[in-house]
């Protein structure tokens, strides 16, 4: 029995395919200039074509938020600035084309797979699935064609690309396992839309099975078993059986009101990074968009976007979420998220760091836009906005009066703007939860960013892994920060929600809904199991639940408590 990350919930009894891309050999060698590059463009041309024909195959099968990985992927191989850069690279070293993508692209992804973020640590595998295919290209080698897959398998491999992930056929491919990856790579995030069980992260596997035999994938509880007995076998058939009935009964909950059974009310929300997630985010019953992740509308631009681009990205989210609320948060860049346009100071620290609000405080003329475009979208929907990595009351102030100066900017140009824009905060620095009693007389609303707040609060790197033991969302020292922010909210009548990791954490919900949590906004794929649970809950008993667990010394003495709710 092998232990890995359940990605994509479900479970399948089938027999093993063994995937393995082929290895390209790249080595440094002197070439004529001129003919490399032309094989560089006729390689990009190739891969365009390629990745048309994956996009357009996979229609249908793919929510509109995973096919829109692939118009990224396009425009990766569009982007002057990474073609500009092998091209410079071959022109003034006479290298041959291969390499040049190879030593480019691997600048690129370590820039990407550095970020704190997982949501961005991800672009790393666009430009990895990219550049490999171009590289083959190059070098005149076959690709693994997946579609042609015609019987019952579960794929077995080192990884997945999002590439691989779109051509798989859900009749039969009934899962993949792979040795590496986590919950947020765009092929789990695939596998999750497919309803393809997934598990990833699972160590060396390919090693340990052969093509063809029998296996078992457990992708709720993260387990896999080569060659299982017939006892096995049966067991897990069943659980199959029952998985799928579970699954088909949470779609009735789909325009259920997320209630406790004591009629305490809660909105459920989806977190999105580009316009097209809403699609998702609405399927899945999503009564609002609790996080808009904004800088991908600069990473995904060789320059920084300008006002009317950012305008008309705002008023797709506006539209196709309204009457449902929309919390945009502001550029969150800096420090550990890089643009290769915008130079910025190299930091010791860059966690703690020049980004966020601070370096939009810093830098107007960047800032700026995004307001206006902002506050002219917002007469198409329900807009509120959200400031990162607040840390003083001053700083709020000081992006609130952006704000307001900007909408005199916009009246006395005859521009239209909404009069009911809430202005909030991210609550991530520990600073801020403890003022939170202060920040609420100034802010609309607050947004509770675990990922963040909880590394800051535990002194913690969570992707370093002799840390990160020290990630611990359940510390009761988290659960009293959490529980200051909300009763800082509450105190002046404003709403709190949480759009970090674990409002989405199935364990978490009891607790969270007892600390008094107003929003969750999760992956959307996550809310209709979150409906469930909370309609299954007593407000009453959650909040005794969370007296107890406020009062714990240890995480473990809180997983104790949770064990005994049953969800």
């Amino acid at each position: 029995m092998i232990k890995g990350i359940a990605a994509s919930a479900g479970v399948a009894v089938s027999k093993v395919f063994k995937l393995s891309h082929p290895v390209l050999e790249i080595e440094q060698r002197s070439a004529n200039a001129d003919e490399e590059i032309t094989k560089l463009h006729n390689a990009v041309t190739e891969a365009q074509k390629d990745i048309e024909l994956i996009k357009q195959n996979a229609v249908g099968r793919l929510a509109d938020e995973e096919l829109a990985i692939f118009d990224a992927h396009l425009m990766v191989t569009q982007d002057p600035e990474f073609i500009g850069q092998v091209e410079a690279k071959i022109n003034d070293e006479s290298v041959n084309a291969e390499f040049a993508v190879k030593e480019i692209s691997d600048m690129f992804i370590g820039m990407f797979e550095s970020m704190d973020d997982p949501y961005f640590r991800e672009r790393a595998a666009d430009i990895k699935d990219v550049t490999y295919r171009i590289q083959c290209h190059v070098m005149g080698v076959q690709t693994a064609d997946l579609s042609s897959i015609s019987e019952e398998v579960v794929i077995v491999a080192e990884d997945l690309t999002p590439s691989d992930t779109a051509q798989l056929d859900r009749r039969y491919v009934r899962g993949f396992a792979t040795e590496i990856g986590g919950r947020t790579s765009h092929s789990a995030i695939m596998a999750r839309s497919l309803e393809i069980p997934a598990v990833v992260g699972a160590g060396a596997l390919l090693d340990k099975c052969e093509h063809g035999e029998a296996m078992i994938l457990d992708a709720i509880d993260g387990t896999i078993i080569f060659s299982p007995d017939a006892d096995q076998k049966k067991e897990y058939s069943a659980k199959a059986d029952k998985f799928a009935a579970h699954k088909e009964s949470l779609k009735v909950l789909k325009d259920a009101e997320s209630v406790t059974k004591d009629g305490r009310v809660v909105e459920l929300a989806g977190n999105i990074g580009t316009p097209n997630d809403v699609e998702s985010v609405l399927t899945n019953g999503g009564e609002a968009v609790g996080l808009y992740r904004t800088e991908f509308l600069y990473m995904d631009n060789s320059e920084l976007p300008s006002e009317e681009v950012q305008y008309e990205a705002y008023k797709k989210v506006l539209e196709a979420m309204a009457p449902g609320r929309v919390v945009v948060r502001t550029l969150d860049i800096g420090g550990d998220k890089e643009l290769p346009y915008l130079p910025l100071p190299e930091e010791m620290n860059p966690f703690l760091g020049y980004r966020a609000i601070r370096l939009c405080l810093d830098q107007p003329e960047i800032f700026r836009p995004q307001i206006r475009a902002l506050l002219r979208a917002s007469v198409f929907g329900k807009l509120s906005i959200m400031f990162p990595m607040i840390a003083t009351v001053q700083e709020f102030r000081d992006a609130k009066a952006i704000v307001e100066d900007e909408k005199k900017n916009l009246s006395k140009e005859g521009i239209a703007f909404s009069d009911d824009i809430e202005l909030g905060m991210m609550v991530e620095i520990p600073a801020a939860a403890i003022l939170a009693d202060q920040f609420a007389k100034e802010a609309d609303f607050f947004s509770i960013g675990t990922n963040d707040l909880i590394q800051y609060s535990m002194a913690a790197d969570r992707m370093n892994e002799q840390v990160s033991y020290l990630y611990q969302p359940y510390s009761p020292s988290i659960l009293r920060l959490v529980k200051m922010t909300i009763d800082g909210a509450h105190k002046e009548g404003k709403w709190c929600g949480m759009c970090g990791e674990m409002a989405g954490d199935e364990r978490a919900i009891p607790l969270l809904l007892g600390l008094g949590l107003d929003e969750f906004s999760m992956s959307a794929s996550s809310i209709l199991e979150a409906r469930r649970i909370i309609r299954d809950l007593s407000y009453a008993e959650m909040q005794e639940l969370t007296d107890k667990a406020l009062n714990c010394s240890t995480t473990e003495e809180v997983l104790e408590l949770l064990d005994n709710v049953n969800v």
